[in-house]
Order: structure tokens, then C-alpha cells, then sequence
């Protein structure tokens, strides 16, 4: 899994990330048995999660 870094999120647009969100929602859910993706997974959902809100307020 490669991370996402948060200069590469702040240039997608909204409807990018939210696709992005999905799928890494959904990958989380397979990779459930390996800790160090899992935590991974959470913090670029943690990331993305972050810039939406940021460019809602």
C-alpha cells in the first residue's frame, strides 16, 4: 500500500477524494489481519477526512 501524501490530497478535487475514501474504506475492510496496513489505511482516511473538512469551513 502506498501513502498518500497530503500535498497529492489538497490537489484532488472533492468528488476525487470522496471515490478515494471509499475505496480505502473498503480496503480496510479486507486487509483487517495485517496491523501495519491497517494503520496505514486509517491514517490516509484520517488525511483525506481532514482536507474535506478543512475546505468545508
Amino acid at each position: 500500500m502506498a501513502v498518500i501524501k497530503i500535498k497529492d490530497i489538497r490537489v484532488m478535487t472533492d468528488k476525487e477524494l470522496n471515490k478515494k475514501l471509499s475505496e480505502l474504506d473498503n480496503a480496510l475492510l479486507e486487509v483487517n489481519t495485517n496491523p501495519a496496513a491497517s494503520r496505514e489505511l486509517k491514517k490516509a482516511i484520517a488525511r483525506i477526512k481532514t482536507v474535506l473538512n478543512e475546505r468545508k469551513a
